[in-house]
């Protein structure tokens, strides 16, 4: 009988430990990239998940138009998008690392 209230007690803690560990961060990160993906709009500057630089010209529910040179569009699904630049650039702006003086 204790041998199989112990092992049930360790399998509910490995299960409570892989939730808060694994599943939960997870779901979190997945509901961020759908927001920032129903946030853009045309005229952002974007990072698609394969590195391509561009900014969105137009977009449906499925598909999102970059012009990633002058006269050069390129066509991605929604959820290629990675990140936008403004986010990053604001992010930079905010660190307050202190500057580390070098003697002369």
């Amino acid at each position: 009988m204790e041998q199989g209230l112990s092992s049930l007690i360790f399998l509910a803690l490995l299960i409570f430990i892989f939730y808060f560990m694994l599943i939960r961060p997870q779901k979190r990160r997945v509901e961020e990239h759908r927001r920032l993906v129903e946030s853009i709009g045309e005229g952002d500057q974007v990072v698609t998940i394969g590195g391509m630089f561009g900014t969105v010209v137009s977009q449906t529910d499925e598909e999102i138009e970059l012009e990633v040179a002058a006269g050069t569009r390129v066509r991605f699904v929604r959820s290629a998008i990675a990140r936008r630049i403004d986010d990053v650039d604001e992010a930079e702006e905010n660190d307050e690392s202190p500057e580390i003086e070098v003697p002369q």
